[in-house]
């Protein structure tokens, strides 16, 4: 195990290095233009754009300018010039709202994905497997920015019973900080909630017919435990690698139209508003940080996988 976790690890490294040679190549190398105007803005000065230059080394050679870049946006040296505002410190106020979000969300849809894939599975073609298959296949096909829209007209501005906007911190009032999140929550959560419960009714269906669970019927045991200690727990291990990912791709920046939709205040928002400003130290930062999330969470699961399942890291170690 000890040996899986130190691959996964520098593999981890070796990714993020990719990832940020790439994000320097595209900011600073293809565009073939002056990067120091680009990450002044628009309406920047020569004397900002000759600074700028001197400061980030472009007028050096392309490792030391990708020197420079990293070390910059991980040390909090990063400078939007756009706003004179610390791009580092600007993304840590941003955190809270984009956590809570993301895990709220995840919570949501892990817990009724399987909930709706289980039922669904009990009595497959019955009329709750046809109605929670309805049901999922609805949340699947609306997408997030409709379905924030759906929520806001009719929930919001219709009926009044929730917060247009805004963001509450969870110290500050954790009952409002629940009620400002639930149609955020509900609008990220919907999507998954389809997918993971038709991906988990097909995953139980094939199980069911596995050797151990007609063994364990026919040695008598109750069908509940039959089906939640061999057939669930069997099939939740799919979920687990899916889940991962989903949730690391929601924090690296799925979740930017919802945040943006409800101006949450978080990361999310904060890329949107610098994408439309063109203002690049943000996006950039935002780019790293994002794949840092995406690549850390990977691992985790990787290795949590490998824990539930010896013969990933008993294959690996082969290798």
């Amino acid at each position: 195990m000890a040996r899986f976790v130190v691959r996964r690890l520098t593999g981890m490294v070796l990714v993020l290095f990719a990832v940020s040679l790439v994000t320097f190549a595209i900011f600073n190398v293809i565009p073939n233009s002056d990067p120091a105007q680009r990450l002044a803005g628009k309406n920047a000065t020569p004397v900002l754009v000759k600074s700028i230059e001197e400061d980030w080394g472009f007028d050096e050679s392309l490792p030391v300018q990708y020197w420079e870049t990293m070390k910059k946006i991980f040390t909090g040296e990063l400078i939007s010039y756009s706003e004179s505002l610390n791009v580092d410190e600007k993304i840590v106020e941003g955190i809270p709202a984009t956590f809570s979000l993301c895990i709220g969300a995840a919570v949501i849809w892990l817990f009724f994905g399987v909930l709706f894939g289980y039922l669904s599975a009990l009595k497959p073609g019955g009329w709750l497997d046809r109605l929670l298959t309805v049901i999922s296949v609805g949340g699947i096909s609306l997408p997030s920015f409709l379905l924030a829209a759906i929520f806001l007209y009719l929930l919001t501005f219709k009926l009044e019973l929730f917060p247009a906007s805004s963001y509450v911190p969870l110290t500050e009032d954790p009952i409002q900080w629940a009620y400002h999140l639930i149609l955020p929550w509900l609008t990220l959560a919907i999507l998954n909630v389809g997918f993971y419960s038709r991906v988990l009714r097909s995953n139980m269906l094939d199980v069911m017919g596995e050797d151990y669970v007609r063994t364990a019927r026919a040695k008598g045991l109750d069908e509940r435990r039959v089906m939640v200690r061999h057939v669930l727990r069997n099939s939740l291990i799919p979920i687990v690698s899916l889940f991962g990912l989903d949730f690391a791709a929601t924090i690296g920046g799925g979740a930017i139209i919802v945040e943006s939709i409800f101006s949450l205040n978080g990361v999310g928002q904060y890329a949107a508003e610098s994408i439309t400003n063109l203002d690049l130290p943000p996006i950039m930062a935002i780019t790293m940080f994002g794949a840092f999330f995406v690549v850390f969470f990977s691992v985790v699961i990787d290795i949590f996988y490998a824990y539930l399942d010896p013969r990933i890291r008993l294959g690996t170690s082969a290798q």
